[in-house]
């Protein structure tokens, strides 16, 4: 088993908890994101297709509000995910003149493969890392971190 970073204050206050949470959780996206990376989708691809999964088709410019990027960018973004076929481009039914993408089969394969590396990463780290005890304080902690962020 390894030691946490430090000691833990008897009484942390809020600022320090948030503090340490957000550090500990930034460094934990970061080797999630690594975990996945055989799959050659950039984050922001990664984002996108689960976006279009998880929200239907969307029109680029939708695309890059919901991102937080320019329309250009989010035309490149999209560009390379339809030339791996992850995604498709059909007319806007509301707007001919426009046109929606949408997840393909591909893309939805690809995010559960991207998905599952995450998960089998994090399980194996637990299982090595965390005896039974530790194991059931990080669950402890996930609900209460859900409960902070109100899902």
């Amino acid at each position: 088993m390894t030691q946490t970073s430090g000691p833990v204050p008897a009484d942390p206050t809020a600022e320090e908890v948030a503090n340490h949470l957000a550090s500990v959780v930034g460094r934990l996206l970061r080797r999630l994101r690594s975990s996945s990376s055989e799959s050659l989708l950039t984050p922001t691809q990664r984002s996108v297709l689960a976006r279009l999964e998880d929200g239907g088709p969307a029109t680029t410019a939708d695309l890059a509000r919901s991102e937080f990027v320019r329309p250009q960018s989010m035309r490149l973004t999209l560009g390379a995910l339809e030339e791996r076929g992850v995604v498709e481009r059909a007319p806007d039914p509301a707007d001919g003149r426009k046109s929606v993408m949408s997840i393909t089969e591909a893309g939805r394969t690809t995010l559960a493969e991207v998905r599952a590396a995450k998960r089998n990463w994090l399980a194996e780290a637990v299982a090595a890392e965390l005896d039974g005890a530790e194991r059931r304080t990080v669950a402890e902690a996930a609900s209460l971190i859900e409960r902070l962020v109100g899902s």
